[in-house]
Parts: structure tokens; sequence; C-alpha cells
């Protein structure tokens, strides 16, 4: 199996080998992993959902549709798609039906797209948890690129050309970029001029982009931060991938669409993908289909209620984000989403007294401690002794019912109702602890 590091870059093959067995954080299920919570996959983090209840328009249309008994095809039904190609004019990507495809979750796509592509994966670091095992489930290896200080999501451009010439220089061969301009883990939106420069760059390297848009609509300050495609950019060489979960419908019913060039080379690609989603049975459920189409359509009570749960997510994250920093965590603004990501790096020897001195023993400490999921870097693909952690905003509003979780969308102040309230003040107790027993000198 190959090994690179070009300026501190790991690649990662089919067993994930990036750091200690136990700790694994590629696919597969190596020796020596702890069965019970820190396997790689199955115990990876979950979508970042919003803790709010279903919007009863989205209830009222799944159960409408529950009674059907035929099947949605694979890729989507003419119904789906149409709403699907009017979504993405909306948004400056004119997208006839036949250049879409839809399935039961972006995972099932991006599987789909990396089995169709062939050849080597690059992905940033940090990216999703859930990118590199659909590589490693194929056999691919996957090589991780350093992210810019400014944003996540997107990688350095002047790294990628030398990852790529490195990885090639051993005999790889790379041919597919993923990346995500709202991104996820850490909750920011790379600037357009960035994205160009790597479009750029991976447009004289051949490869292919797969844009994951799941979190575009999701914006925390519409007016003061573009999201720019990198399908408008170069639109014969990217596939977007959007999963409705980002901002349109709740997890627990999987959808997502892919849209294809519009090219001889797009409508090759995208017959091999419906082949693997038909191999492989992903097809949306029939109710569920029904529910995206009117999701997509984006009738008033859907954006209303989305606009409100985006501004509800933005104030709790800046709030989040506003005591990490006072304690002395590194994190960037977050921008987008319903997470953040910060490096507690500051903090390692107030934790390092606390028996934390990796990722993995950070996440079981941060999850103990607050009481809600704290996935560690080494999830997203950063080192495992870098003390870096994934918080979601969702955990801090859940209050046990749905009627308390509505009225933080009704609320005027969510920030200062009860359950909130302590969600938030806990938060900050665990890190002002550590900041105060980081600041604490033994006497002499």
């Amino acid at each position: 199996m190959r090994r690179t590091d070009p300026g501190g870059l790991a690649a990662t093959g089919p067993t994930g080998a990036t750091g200690a067995a136990r700790h694994d954080p590629g696919g597969g299920a190596g020796a020596g992993h702890d069965p019970v919570g820190h396997g790689p996959v199955r115990y990876g983090p979950h979508f970042p959902d919003d803790g709010l209840p279903v919007l009863p328009e989205l209830s009222a249309v799944l159960a409408a549709a529950a009674g059907r008994a035929r099947g949605e095809p694979a890729g989507g039904g003419p119904a789906l798609l149409d709403a699907a190609s009017a979504y993405w004019d909306r948004r400056g990507l004119t997208t006839e039906p036949a250049h879409l495809a839809a399935a039961p979750g972006a995972g099932a796509l991006l599987l789909a797209l990396t089995a169709a592509l062939d050849g080597d994966v690059l992905v940033p670091r940090p990216c999703a948890a859930w990118w590199a095992p659909y590589a490693r489930l194929l056999g691919r290896p996957v090589f991780h690129v350093p992210t810019p200080a400014e944003s996540g999501g997107v990688p350095d451009p002047y790294a990628l050309l030398e990852t790529v010439r490195r990885v090639r220089a051993e005999g790889g061969d790379p041919r597919l970029l993923v990346l995500s301009v709202a991104d996820d883990p850490t909750g920011t939106v790379a600037p357009p001029e960035l994205l160009h420069e790597t479009v750029e760059a991976a447009a004289g390297e051949g490869l292919h982009l797969v844009s994951d848009e799941t979190w575009r609509d999701t914006l925390h300050d519409p007016h003061a931060t573009v999201v720019l495609s990198p399908a408008e950019m170069l639109p014969e060489r990217v596939t977007v991938v959007t999963d409705l979960a980002g901002a349109l419908l709740p997890p627990a019913w999987p959808a997502a669409v892919a849209r294809f060039p519009a090219s001889a080379a797009g409508n090759g690609l995208h017959a091999r993908v419906l082949d693997v989603l038909t191999a492989l049975g992903a097809r949306v459920a029939a109710p569920v289909a029904a529910a995206a189409g009117y999701a997509l359509d984006e009738p008033e009570p859907v954006t209303a209620h989305r606009a409100a749960v985006v501004r509800l997510h933005a104030r709790v994250a800046a709030a989040a984000h506003a005591a990490l920093v006072a304690a002395g965590a590194t994190a960037r603004p977050p921008q987008a989403g319903r997470h953040l990501y910060a490096d507690l790096g500051p903090l390692r020897d107030a934790l390092g007294a606390e028996g934390v001195g990796d990722a993995q023993e950070l996440e079981d400490f941060l999850t103990a401690r607050l009481g809600m999921p704290a996935p560690g870097g080494h999830r997203f693909g950063d080192e495992l002794s870098a003390l870096r952690v994934r918080l979601a905003t969702g955990p801090l509003l859940d209050a046990g019912t749905d009627e308390r979780r509505a009225e933080c969308l009704l609320s005027p102040d969510p920030l200062e109702l009860p359950h909130v309230q302590r969600a938030l003040t806990g938060l900050k107790a665990v890190f002002d602890g550590l900041r105060d027993a980081q600041r604490w000198e033994p006497p002499r």
C-alpha cells in the first residue's frame, strides 16, 4: 500500500492507517478496535440534526403518500426530479431533469460516483466523516489535503497541486476531488477567490469534482457570506450533491439529489451512477420522495421554517463559539450549518491532567462532561494527536419533548429559554474549568 507525506499530508489506503490502530479514523474494523463506541464507521458521528420538531406540512405530505404501493425508480421519479431541477434553476444552475439522480441519502450517491469514476480520491483535511469510508469500501486510497486558515471544506490550491504531483510520482492515479463550499465539520464557507484557485488547480490536473452542497441553504448571515458553486466555474467537470437533511428534511427521511454535467461525459457518468444505484437497490422511499418534492418546491411554509431554523442555530452557534474562544480554544467563527469545530490545543496541559492526550480521549471526555456527542477531529481526517472536536448545536436545543423544542422557534429570545440557557451554561462551565486549570501554576 502506498504511503506519502507531502508536507504533512497523510495518505490513507483501504485500511485507513493514519494513526494508532485502536483509533483508526478510516474505514473498516481494524485490529485493536474497541467494539464499544470507538469504531471509525459504525460508531462515527451522526449527521447534525436541528433538534426541532418536523414541519407539520411536511409530515402531512409524507402521511398522505404513505399508501403508495409503487416505489420510486432508481435515480428518482419524474415529480421529484422536476422539483430538484427547479430548485437548482432558482440558484442559477440551469438543470434538466435528465441530468439529475436521487438516492436515499448523499452517501449512496457518493458511493456510486466513486465507483463510476475510478481512481484515487482527494479530500480536504478535515472533511465530513462520511466521505472517506465510501472510497475505502471500494478499495480506493484517500489522500487528505490541508485547508487554508480562513475556512474549511476546500483544499489549499498549492497543497492540492503538490499532493497530486507526489501521488502520481508514487504510481497513484488521483481522479476525484470531493469538497464542500459550506462545510461540515468546520461550519465555514470558502471565499470565492479561494474556490476559484482550487477549482482551476483541479481542472488543470484533470480531476473531476464532487461538490457537497448540503449546507448551502443554511448561511447564518446571507448578506455577508457568498456561496458559490464550483459548477458555476467548471460546469463540465463538477457533480453537485445535496443531502436534503441539511435544510429541507429531517435526517430520518433519507433523500439526496445529484446534479451532473450537461455533456457527453456527464451523461456517461449519470448512466454509470444509475447502474450502481440500481444494483444497490438505492431508491428513495415513495412517501419520502413525495415530501422531498414538496420541500424542493420551496413553498412558503418550508422557506419560513428553514429561515427560522437557520436564525436559531446561528444564535446558538455564536454563543457556543464565544464560550469556546473565551476559554482559550481556537475556532473559526461558524458561518453555516449546525456545528462548529474547535482546536483545544491551547488547553492541552489542563486536558492532560484529566487523562486526555489525543482526539479519541478528548471525544470520550467531552461527551461525558457535556452530555452530548462531541466527535473528535480524527473522525474527520485530522491527526489523532490534534485535540480537535466538532460540536453540534442541535443537542443544545433538545428539551425532551416536541412542545418544548418548538418553543425555541417561537421565542423572541431563545437563548433565554431555561433549557437552552442550562445547556449553554453547562458547556461554558466545562470549558471555563479547563481554562482555569490551564492558568493554574503549582507552587514552586
